[in-house]
């Protein structure tokens, strides 16, 4: 395991990098449009190969994100502090392993619906919020020979990633999310198998 920033040279994501990368981890938030573009195309290639990417939070707005869903990705916000509770809706799904049939952060920046995604491969978890919204909380898709997992939760205010809940979603989702195949993407004129007349 290792980590890469903004500030590094290829934002620590080099080729070589990448190369060796099964699944990539991506949270950003205000400086999504610091991210250079070679290396957002660099990161949707590995992708499309078979690297998995879980994006967190507020990376539901990122280059790297938008590029594979083909949309917005945009939703409605609110940071109060209230209580969330993420329902288990594919308890056998890999992702959900281990978790019970909810959960709750007491305190988080509640995401809303409309969120501006294409309907996901599988939705794992639904939110609801205390003031009343609901959000898409857990989805998966697989693009190319990739598996991609967005998670809603997670703030730089409260420490979401200490839930032991959240870590376990976290490890369950590398796991269904690593490299199974790399294959690059080719489009070869090809030869008959049979012969042709």
């Amino acid at each position: 395991m290792r980590t890469a920033t903004l500030d590094e040279p290829e934002h620590g994501l080099t080729e070589d990098v990448l190369d060796t990368t099964e699944v990539l981890t991506w949270w950003g938030h205000m400086a999504h449009g610091d991210v250079k573009d070679e290396i957002v195309k660099r990161v949707h290639k590995r992708v499309l190969e078979g690297m998995g990417l879980i994006v967190l939070h507020s990376g539901h707005h990122s280059k790297i994100f938008k590029a594979l869903m083909g949309t917005t990705c945009s939703l409605t916000w609110r940071e109060a502090g209230e209580k969330e509770r993420l329902w288990n809706i594919e308890p056998a799904h890999p992702v959900a392993e281990g978790i019970g049939p909810y959960f709750e952060l007491p305190q988080t920046e509640m995401y809303g619906e409309p969120f501006g995604i294409p309907t996901p491969d599988k939705l794992v978890f639904i939110s609801w919020f205390k003031g009343g919204e609901v959000f898409r909380s857990g989805c998966c898709w697989e693009r190319g020979h990739g598996r991609i997992f967005y998670f809603r939760p997670g703030h730089e205010t409260f420490p979401i990633y200490y839930n032991e809940t959240v870590i376990k979603v976290l490890q369950n989702a590398v796991r269904w999310a690593r490299q199974r195949v790399r294959i690059a993407d080719k489009c070869p004129n090809v030869k008959s198998i049979e012969p042709l007349t």
